[in-house]
């Protein structure tokens, strides 16, 4: 079976239930940061959510205007509400990646920062954005939540904007968990929270037997179920996943680089079928994104639940982005017809699993699956 979300293989079993019991210091996981983001102070977060709101009480933009993507996680929109923060929503490009060329002619006076996003572990095009950025003095804020380990150039993602956050439990099995990258000189208090029932849920969910009978029988397939927060600030990392990031921080690293050469031999395989994808080498992701042909537009729920039956729990992450949201569409006066890229991924996009423990044999294994789904779907 093959899982999007972070999964704990056999051997790591005992690490994991070790990590429930023997809690790390914040200083020493930071240290053990320090070559990421050597410039700047780490602040980790319940979630990558409370380390967004932080960065927009510190950057004074209540009421302000923003640039941002149209193709972003509608968790946002609560959010934006609560800050009285007009978006200035911008199409995307073949990437998943907010246009560049767009964003000038946008930028009013009321407009204080640009909100990028590495989307689904690709690097976004910074050394232009940053240029706009200075040109007309907005804030930069950097969306690493799929780019952990992200290099571009000399750098690592979260280096570029004037502050970054992340989203740990997309990339590793922790259960939830955010990071604020930010300056040295901020002062943050942050809410205490503690390992509770619902994130014991979500550590059974990272051993495949458990995630397969949660997939299986507690869910429909890509059921969206945004969790309700029960704080009313930010709160700070409790001490679980905190020693798992710590603990499996060293098996993401090793597996990296196999892990994206694994990425690209996936990309040719799912191109060879008539799927689009983005035409970029180091995808730090643990899915790999990619558009359903045009043809089959119509089909892709089906596909989707035909690889379920298989054992390949892929997802449809975005496929109701912030602009499809009918709330927000008619809180922020969306017109529709300015985003026609995000319209066409939203209805396209199948996120498929990349572990950092696949293997080729692995991938192969899929795409024999999508062989024969395929094969039915188009029929």
């Amino acid at each position: 079976m093959y899982f999007v979300h972070p999964q704990i293989q056999f051997k790591n079993i005992l690490r994991a239930i070790l990590a429930l019991f023997n809690p790390v210091k914040e200083k020493e996981v930071k240290d053990r940061l320090k070559e990421y983001f050597p410039n700047k102070q780490i602040i980790f977060t319940d979630m990558g959510r409370s380390a967004f709101k932080v960065i927009l009480d510190k950057l004074n933009l209540r009421g302000s205007e923003m640039i941002m993507p149209s193709y972003i996680c509608d968790i946002f929109f609560p959010i934006l509400k609560e800050y009285e923060i007009k978006p200035i929503f911008i199409d995307i490009d073949d990437n998943f990646h907010l246009d560049i060329n767009k964003i000038e002619e946008k930028i009013t006076q009321n407009t204080k920062a640009i909100f990028f996003c590495h989307t689904y572990g690709l690097a976004f095009d910074v050394e232009k954005l940053l240029s706009i950025a200075k040109t007309h003095n907005l804030k930069v804020i950097e969306d690493c939540a799929h780019a952990f380990g992200l290099k571009i150039g000399d750098s690592y993602a979260g280096n570029f904007g004037d502050v970054s956050f992340f989203s740990l439990y997309k990339q590793f099995p922790s259960l939830r968990g955010g990071m604020l990258v930010c300056p040295k000189d901020w002062n943050i208090s942050l809410l205490k929270t503690s390992f509770n029932f619902r994130d014991f849920i979500s550590f059974l969910n990272h051993f495949p037997l458990f995630a397969f009978l949660f997939k299986s029988f507690g869910s429909e397939v890509a059921k969206k179920s945004p969790r309700k927060e029960k704080l009313l600030g930010a709160g700070g990392i409790s001490r679980v996943p905190l020693r798992l990031f710590f603990d499996f921080l060293p098996i993401f690293e090793k597996s990296l680089e196999n892990r994206k050469k694994l990425g690209l031999y996936f990309q040719d395989k799912l191109k060879e079928k008539g799927f689009r994808v983005q035409d970029q080498r180091d995808n730090v992701f643990c899915y790999i994104s990619i558009l359903v042909p045009e043809n089959l537009e119509s089909n892709r729920c089906k596909i989707v639940e035909g690889l379920r039956k298989y054992g390949v729990f892929c997802t449809r992450m975005w496929h109701t982005p912030i602009i499809l949201n009918e709330e927000a569409q008619d809180y922020f006066q969306v017109k529709l017809e300015e985003f026609p890229n995000t319209i066409k991924s939203a209805k396209r996009v199948i996120n498929f699993p990349l572990q950092n423990h696949y293997r080729k044999r692995d991938i192969n294994r899929i795409i024999k699956v999508v062989n024969r789904v395929l094969l039915y779907t188009q029929n």
